[in-house]
């Protein structure tokens, strides 16, 4: 059971967590993401998300995939945020849940990591100075 999705709209942790729970899985893991009002020295007033959204879609869906394979019964929602947000706004949330705890906390350990590396999705930072794009290529 899988639940992706990339929006302009507010995120949902009760969202997710409908998509993955149900009597048979015992642990539940959520991570959230939310923006924070420092980074590099800099008071941070908000941030800007961009992405490819169909091929974020799909590497996000294979991330997802991947990280749930070999286990059984495991629900994934995972819900990012694009456009514009203010500091405290959730930027993503992702629930796994599991039969037991220690399959949910590795599973959504690895979605939220991948997710970084890999899906085109890119962040610009604004400070008092201006705004900067962060890991975004030339």
């Amino acid at each position: 059971m899988m639940h992706l999705n990339i929006t302009q709209d507010s995120l949902s942790v009760d969202r997710c967590l409908r998509h993955v729970r149900n009597k048979t899985r015992g642990g539940v893991c959520v991570f959230i993401g939310q923006v924070r009002n420092h980074n590099r020295g800099q008071t941070i007033l908000g941030l800007e998300y961009e992405c490819y959204q169909s091929m974020a879609t799909k590497v996000l869906s294979n991330i997802a995939h991947a990280a749930a394979k070999g286990i059984e019964d495991v629900g994934v929602a995972v819900e990012h945020r694009i456009g514009d947000l203010k500091v405290g706004d959730d930027a993503v949330v992702i629930a796994v849940a599991t039969p037991h705890r220690k399959e949910a906390f590795a599973v959504c350990r690895e979605i939220i990591e991948e997710l970084k590396k890999h899906v085109p999705i890119w962040k610009k930072e604004f400070d008092e100075q201006g705004g900067v794009w962060l890991g975004k290529g030339p």
